[in-house]
């Protein structure tokens, strides 16, 4: 009785401690659905899966960076991952599951964009910037696509000016990179180290949730017909 009794009590201050940031995200969830939100989205420090039915994007272009990551002791390494970025981009449904410790117990912050249209790549980006730790899907790639070219010669947004940014994927010399004027990734499930959109992101719909123990998203859709222009 006396064991049953403090699981109880540990939930319910575990659930306190959640219930602040379910709330902060909940009025992000609003204005998401709203349209009203015009700022950019930032996940970093820790692994983030990812799931999307589509996603297509504009200026695409790809490095291998070095990032540094926190061991579960709290202790640094560096880890080599595949930085991606997108000048402008479409999403057709995206679903973000990151794992959460609070007072010794695990939970997962689920975060599920868009509209469960599979069709209608209803989600906008600008200046998307991904470091992937690996991912499955189909990758298709078009206009003028440059293999194993040098990662510091990338270029995906441009300044206020009009000319390209350098390095914006911040890569070192003599690094592998891809560029692409066009590329469309399907049915993708990855895992992310940072995720980071600090442009503008545009969706009807967010659902935010805090789950106990360790939840993945669930299988992405097959798209159907075909996007937009971002």
């Amino acid at each position: 009785m006396s064991a049953r009794g403090e699981g109880r009590t540990h939930w319910r201050r575990s659930a306190l401690v959640a219930a602040p940031a379910l709330a902060a995200a909940g009025g992000l969830g609003a204005a998401v659905s709203t349209g009203a939100l015009a700022v950019g989205l930032q996940l970093q420090d820790k692994p983030v899966q990812l799931t999307t039915s589509s996603l297509y994007g504009t200026q695409y272009g790809a490095a291998v960076v070095d990032v540094t990551v926190t061991n579960p002791d709290g202790t640094p390494r560096t880890e080599r991952v595949l930085r991606m970025g997108f000048a402008d981009g479409v999403v057709n449904g995206l679903c973000l599951s990151r794992p959460q410790r609070i007072m010794g117990a695990d939970y997962t912050l689920l975060l599920t964009l868009g509209d469960q249209n599979p069709g209608s790549w209803e989600i906008r980006t600008k200046n998307t910037v991904l470091d992937v730790r690996q991912a499955a899907g189909v990758l298709d790639m078009d206009g003028i696509v440059s293999l194993n070219i040098d990662g510091k010669d990338v270029k995906t947004v441009k300044d206020a000016t009009g000319a390209y940014v350098e390095n914006p994927l911040n890569s070192p010399p003599d690094r592998f990179g891809i560029q692409a004027r066009y590329a469309k990734f399907d049915r993708i499930v990855a895992s992310a180290q940072d995720l980071q959109v600090p442009g503008i992101l545009t969706t009807p719909g967010l659902a935010v949730s805090v789950k106990p123990g360790t939840v993945q998203c669930p299988p992405p859709a097959a798209p159907t017909g075909t996007p937009g222009t971002p």
